[in-house]
């Protein structure tokens, strides 16, 4: 991870940051540093203590669970809705999870110690941060429920609807291999589906860059799992842009 200089970049382009009053905002502002997030860096391992909160703007960030025998599965996603960190404000001094960039962009970073003076002080971060948690437990829980009682077809629908809900255009860079690993399937299971998906109109795939060519068609095929996180992401955001 390396730290840049601001250039057409701004903290609004994070929509928490975005809803901050002012008054907070410039507060926090002179601390706020822009660093690139290259695919793969490794921001959290389990136990690790946490320095730092991160505010993506146009990286995305994943969320999962490495287990003794090497095996992981993605628990959430965090993009410019969001905030990576949660833990630190819950009482929690040690990620209890690993957190790596699974799409490059750019990301401010903020000192966990500022973090919490502002959260301490219980005024409009306080409050802006235990919406965003609850909408961040609604995406867990969904992806445990899809995991455990939906198809490998619905899972990988809900999650490519998730992951461009965060970026600005429809074509992902990501292997099928994975994907795989990020929804704890095997990879022969996402490249059938895959084909399945490609031969329906709904997204291209070629040499690890996915397009989808057809959302409609996607959101026709998931379960009920995006629309439940969705809208729970979609509520947080309506009660932080009328404070």
């Amino acid at each position: 991870m390396v730290a840049i200089k601001p250039a057409q970049h701004h903290p609004h382009q994070n929509h928490l940051l975005a809803a901050l009053p002012a008054e907070i905002f410039q507060r926090l502002y002179p601390h706020l540093e822009l660093v690139v997030m290259p695919l793969g860096d490794v921001l959290y391992e389990s136990g690790n203590p946490l320095n730092y909160v991160y505010f993506p703007t146009t990286a995305i960030l994943s969320l999962h669970y490495l287990l003794e025998n090497g095996a992981s599965a993605e628990i959430a996603g965090v993009g410019n809705e969001g905030v990576l960190g949660i833990t630190l404000f819950l009482g929690g001094k040690t990620a209890l999870y690993s957190a790596t960039v699974l799409s490059t962009g750019y990301s401010y970073r903020l000192k966990g110690r500022l973090m919490m003076e502002e959260f301490n002080r219980a005024g409009p971060m306080m409050n802006l941060m235990m919406h965003y948690t609850q909408a961040l437990i609604t995406q867990i829980s969904q992806t445990a429920v899809c995991n455990r009682h939906h198809s490998i077809d619905q899972q990988l629908c809900r999650w490519l609807l998730l992951t461009l809900d965060r970026m600005p255009s429809n074509e992902l860079t990501i292997t099928q291999e994975l994907i795989a690993n990020l929804l704890g399937v095997r990879r022969e299971g996402i490249t059938e589906i895959a084909g399945n998906l490609q031969r329906a109109g709904l997204i291209s795939y070629r040499r690890g860059h996915i397009t989808v060519l057809d959302r409609s068609g996607l959101e026709s095929r998931t379960c009920e799992c995006y629309n439940v996180v969705k809208k729970e992401f979609h509520r947080l955001l309506c009660v932080t842009e009328s404070k």
